[in-house]
C-alpha cells in the first residue's frame, strides 16, 4: 500500500471543495484563490463531508502494482498541495548577490539587472505575486508549482558561482565556495 495515499487529506474551515466523478475533476476554493486539477482514471477521490476530509483510493486488485500506488500518493499530494495552498499559500524568497544587481517588479513581468549588457525580464504567471525588496525577490501564489517553477527560472538566469558567491539563490540555500587558484613558489 501507499503510505502517503490512505493518509486522508484534512480540510479546514473555510474551504470549499467540489469533486466531479464524471470529469474527474477536484475543485478546491478558499481564502487564497481557486485551484483545480482533473486526477487520473485509476484512482477514486472521494469527500467525506461528515469528517471533513478527502479520501483517496485504488481497487482492491491493483494493490500490488507500483504504478498504481505510485499515483495513488501522488493524487493525494497534489490535493494535499491545492488545499494547502488556497487556505495558507506558498512563498518563496530569492536573494540577488552582486555589486550593482537588482530586480524590480514591474507589473506582470519582473525585470533582472544581473551583470549583463540587458536587463532580462521575465513574465509572472497569472495567479502568482511577486515582491522585491532591495536584494529580496519573494514569489507567493496559492499553486505550488506555479510557484516553485517561477522561482527556479528566476535563479536560472544567474545561479550562484562558487567562487565569489554572486548570483541568485535562494534564502537560506548554502553555497560551497572554492579557493581558487593559489600562485607562488
Amino acid at each position: 500500500m501507499s503510505r502517503v495515499g490512505k493518509k486522508p487529506v484534512d480540510v479546514p474551515s473555510g474551504v470549499k471543495v467540489t469533486i466531479d466523478p464524471q470529469t474527474r475533476t477536484v475543485a478546491v476554493e478558499g481564502p487564497r484563490g481557486k485551484l483545480s486539477m482533473v486526477h487520473r482514471p485509476e484512482i477514486a477521490v472521494t469527500w467525506n463531508e461528515a469528517e471533513n476530509r478527502i479520501i483517496c483510493s485504488i481497487p482492491r486488485d491493483q494493490m500490488g502494482e507500483r504504478q498504481m500506488r505510485a499515483y495513488w500518493g501522488l493524487t493525494r499530494s497534489l490535493v494535499a498541495n491545492m488545499i494547502k495552498g488556497v487556505s495558507e499559500g506558498y512563498t518563496k524568497r530569492l536573494e540577488v548577490v552582486g555589486v550593482g544587481w537588482n530586480a524590480k517588479a514591474m507589473g506582470q513581468t519582473i525585470q533582472l539587472n544581473i551583470g549583463y549588457c540587458h536587463p532580462v525580464d521575465l513574465p509572472v504567471p497569472g495567479g502568482v505575486e511577486v515582491a522585491v525588496e532591495k536584494a529580496f525577490i519573494t514569489v507567493s501564489g496559492a499553486d505550488k508549482q506555479a510557484v516553485g517553477q517561477l522561482a527556479a527560472q528566476i535563479r536560472a538566469k544567474r545561479p550562484p558561482e562558487p567562487y565569489n558567491g554572486k548570483g541568485i539563490k535562494y534564502v537560506g540555500e548554502i553555497i560551497i565556495r572554492k579557493q581558487g587558484k593559489v600562485f607562488g613558489a
